[in-house]
């Protein structure tokens, strides 16, 4: 192997690192939006419930829909965030 190709395989390594963190770091950012929209609320439903959203208390709409909105939203967003990160990444096409 000669010297440009270590440099090669390093530069690629340091990429592929690159992008592994910024994959961890969505994913620790996601995982706390998730785990303070699923429990936080019902820590404070008591005073969550004295506002009313379309007739329902807030605990109550947090608890039915609410958190299921901010979820999918998550899903959403993660795929278009990957998709981009791809792109900035030049991973896009590249069969796996």
């Amino acid at each position: 192997m000669t010297n440009v190709d270590r440099d090669r395989v390093e530069e690629v390594k340091a990429r592929l690192e690159s992008y592994w963190q910024a994959n961890i770091r969505i994913i620790a950012i996601l995982l706390i939006i998730w785990f303070a929209v699923a429990y936080v609320p019902p820590l404070f439903v008591n005073q969550l419930n004295q506002i009313v959203i379309a007739g329902f208390p807030l605990g109550y709409y947090m608890g039915s829909q609410g958190s299921l909105i901010v979820f999918v939203v998550e899903i959403f967003f993660y795929a278009w965030y990957m998709n981009k990160l791809d792109e900035d990444y030049g991973l896009v096409g590249i069969k796996r």
